[in-house]
């Protein structure tokens, strides 16, 4: 029997500046890894319980701004490593 913590996927790596993270995931197809990024923006919601959300306010894109080019150069060291 397999464990569902061992069959999900564990993120790369994951970026974070405050609320809003960009988090890399791994992608095999026909044996071939590639990598997509998530970004989200965390918050507590009226119960107080941590939250997620892929919408961004204006202040929030600016952040998007300098997290996505991070995440893009960790994949593309990954992807053209020697």
């Amino acid at each position: 029997m397999t464990n569902d913590n061992e069959t999900k996927k564990q993120p790369v790596k994951q970026f974070r500046i405050g609320a809003i993270s960009a988090t890399i995931w791994p992608r095999e197809h026909n044996g071939i890894v590639t990598y997509s990024t998530t970004l989200e923006r965390s918050y507590k919601d009226k119960e107080g319980k941590w939250q997620r959300t892929s919408s961004f306010e204006l202040g929030d894109l600016y952040v998007v701004e300098k997290l996505a080019p991070q995440a893009a150069r960790f994949i593309e060291d990954l992807q053209f490593a020697d």
